[in-house]
């Protein structure tokens, strides 16, 4: 008899399947219509289903949209290639928890026999009916090679454009790698020369405008015979202009693949300083002010804390003709700065620091450092010091390369100015104290004039503080949900939920509120009750829907609570919420702790399913870099970056890079602060994975929920439409 029997079909798809099973590539056996008959080991890994499910399953279920058609594709190739081996596909697989992964396809027929056992070319049992084997293996290992140069040029690109310096990379071969456009507007070169290709042309224009081309010519060859060396100097322009030139070896982990050079005109700064010098040369005769402006800090070179002590008391004796303002700045979060890169980068950054002071205030009377990160500036007859407040916070909050990381710095600063009250020098530095500490609690980067309220400011915020000791006890803390969106899928996908606080009729806005809480170790009762409420508040919503999700934001002081990982999955069983359907959310900040047992809580929550997002990204000191390191699933940009695009036909290369990077990683993205509908389009024809915003929908309580999603999904029609 030809053919199979019952037994005989029995004992082919086992022998089948212990042949498959022992495949490191994922392997599908398809009957003719699509059908998936048998699947391996490797399948069962690479798609997240028990071996079971894929018994009668339809084939394109198990491919991400836009490659279902492959396999049609394939089995064509394979009857028309006489050979019939048809090229591999690049595709995507669609994993049980609808994440998606990069795979290569292939596929071969199982020829079917009717004498004796059905074999197949390769000698593999086949089992009645299968007519296609499929053969897929991941792909994401293909990667790895190049992520530290991906890494390098995106962390380039990210600020190319955003300094106000001009910008030229050269790769280790000469060719030109990247610069900016202010590069080519401070040499005064013309963009087509830079797409020749010889440089020549370009090295004689700039060769043709320096004041000594022998010497500059020479110093580019000492660099081109040092690759690692690093050059800070000086270039005289004919025309009398000047700029300073550094330049840095751009490395890629450990090798150098070119060097990075950096221009600044400094010229306006420079006529400052020798107007400056001329002026002290004047004052030579006074020899008491000599002997004060001796005494100099050690690390910076700025004045000391006695040279602006002696300066204050003599500038409050003078005739009451002429303005005395103090300007107080400390640096935000430099205590980052030391933990992430060393104390030696910290040093660095407080010269350049004072460098950058230097220049924005060329005529004070006096800059200099108090101690730490805490530095101060005298002005006597200014018209405006506001404006030169403002200058400093702007100035300084450009990006630097410490240690080779990108940081950005960002400073509060305090202004107290001599008013009709006489007062002395300690307590006009105390008020620019109190205005410095006000600015730093009313977000910090910025300044803020001291006023009298400012008093009553620090009486306020200690009742605020005694307030919120008791405030979970007395249900005053509630909870808001704001809708993400999925673009693509074009409905709300999850949910974050916001502590709220109503204090006797008021609301505490969370930027006030949330940084107390975190000072004083109230967050962790906090926030335990705002993850309980969320969850029990949602879990209908999520039943509904297994695509659904819970976002929570979780501060490090919560990360060191011992059992946080283990608290956090008993109550999402109490809730009935499903551990995939939670996200928690942190800032990178919580990773510069040195205790590790913050990465072994988020580890422990993401092994039973959680998903960990790394909100307000790219507003620390960690670099893009770094997200390969770290246990996050996702991304949040922060809405200071979402901000920038206002018209939609910006060129936001920085926007790009984050998302570019994150997905070489394997990490989804969200985007933060959509407001428009023109952001919500430039972010979407950037591929980032979902948006947040009030575009959407304000944060509304859980009463409200159904009116907030209504909104959701108005507005994802309306950008459907456009």
């Amino acid at each position: 008899m030809t053919g199979f029997t019952g037994r005989d079909n029995n004992v082919a798809l086992q022998n089948f399947g212990v042949v498959m099973d022992a495949s490191p590539d994922a392997l599908l056996a398809l009957a003719a219509d699509g059908t998936v008959l048998a699947a391996n080991v490797a399948a069962a890994r690479l798609f997240a289903l028990e071996q079971e499910a894929f018994t009668g399953m339809d084939h394109r279920q198990l491919f991400g949209e836009g490659f279902r058609d492959d396999v049609a594709q394939l089995l064509d190739l394979l009857h028309s290639l006489p050979e019939g081996h048809p090229t591999p596909r690049d595709v995507t697989a669609l994993r049980r928890d609808g994440t998606e992964v990069p795979i290569e396809l292939a596929a071969a027929l199982l020829p079917r026999h009717h004498e004796g056992t059905p074999t197949t070319g390769a000698g593999i049992t086949d089992p009645a009916g299968a007519r296609l084997l499929l053969s897929a293996r991941g792909t994401a290992h293909r990667r790895t090679a190049d992520a530290n140069l991906r890494e390098a040029m995106s962390l380039l690109a990210a600020t190319l454009e955003s300094t106000a310096d001009g910008i030229l990379v050269i790769g280790t071969d000469g060719s030109v790698a990247g610069f900016n456009e202010q590069f080519l507007t401070m040499w005064g070169i013309p963009p087509e020369l830079m797409q020749g290709t010889s440089d020549e042309p370009v090295m004689q224009l700039i060769v043709g405008q320096v004041a000594d081309p022998v010497v500059f010519a020479a110093r580019l060859g000492e660099l081109q015979q040092e690759p690692a060396a690093e050059s800070h100097d000086v270039v005289e322009f004919r025309d009398g202009r000047t700029f300073e030139r550094y330049s840095r070896p751009q490395r890629v982990g450990e090798q150098i693949v070119g060097r990075v050079w950096s221009f600044r005109d400094v010229t306006p700064r420079r006529r400052a300083q020798e107007q400056a010098q001329q002026a002290m040369m004047d004052l030579a005769v006074q020899a008491e002010k000599l002997r004060a402006m001796a005494f100099q800090d050690p690390l910076t070179g700025l004045a000391n804390r006695a040279v602006f002590n002696d300066a204050l008391a003599e500038s409050l004796q003078e005739p009451r003709l002429k303005t005395v303002d103090v300007l107080l700045l400390d640096l935000d979060d430099f205590k980052e700065v030391n933990d992430i890169l060393g104390h030696q980068a910290g040093d660095d950054m407080l010269v350049e620091v004072a460098r950058r002071l230097r220049g924005c205030v060329p005529t004070a009377d006096v800059v200099a450092r108090l101690g730490g990160d805490e530095f101060v500036v005298l002005l006597t007859a200014c018209p405006d010091a506001d404006a030169i407040a403002a200058c400093i916070v702007r100035c300084l909050h450009v990006p630097v390369t410490i240690a080779g990381t990108v940081l950005r710095p960002s400073l509060s600063l305090g202004l107290a100015s001599l008013g009709q009250d006489s007062v002395g020098p300690s307590e006009l530095l105390r008020h620019a104290d109190i205005a410095m500490y006000a600015a730093k609690a009313a977000g910090k980067n910025r300044f803020l004039r001291f006023h009298p309220d400012m008093m009553q400011a620090l009486v306020q915020r200690t009742h605020m503080e005694g307030g919120l000791q008791l405030a979970v006890a007395r249900g005053e803390i509630t909870v808001d949900f704001q809708p993400i969106v999925s673009h693509r899928m074009g409905q709300v996908v999850q949910l974050e939920a916001l502590a709220r606080w109503d204090r006797d009729g008021e609301r505490i806005p969370p930027s006030v509120f949330i940084p107390l809480a975190e000072r004083t170790g109230l967050i962790s009762e906090i926030g335990a009750e705002v993850m309980a409420t969320g969850m029990v508040q949602l879990a209908q919503w999520l039943s509904e829907d297994p695509s659904r999700s819970l976002a929570v934001n979780v501060s490090g002081v919560q990360l060191q609570e011992p059992d946080f990982a283990g608290n956090v999955l008993r109550l999402a069983e109490a809730s009935g919420v499903a551990p995939y359907q939670l996200v928690v959310e942190v800032t990178e900040s919580v990773f510069f702790d040195a205790d590790c047992s913050l990465i072994q809580q988020l580890s422990a929550l993401r092994d039973a399913g959680v998903r960990v997002a790394l909100d307000d990204f790219g507003t620390g000191y960690s670099s893009l870099g770094r997200l390969q390191d770290l246990p996050v699933d996702t991304v949040k940009i922060d809405k200071t970056f979402v901000s920038m695009v206002r018209t939609g036909n910006e060129r936001l290369p920085i926007l790009s890079s984050m998302i570019n990077m994150a997905h070489s990683l394997g990490l989804t993205v969200t985007a933060e602060g959509i407001e428009t509908a023109a952001q919500a389009d430039y972010l979407t024809a950037l591929e980032c994975d979902s948006l947040q915003g009030y575009l959407f929908s304000l944060p509304e309580p859980g009463d409200r929920l159904h009116q907030a999603l209504h909104h959701a999904g108005e507005a994802l029609s309306a950008l459907k439409g456009r």
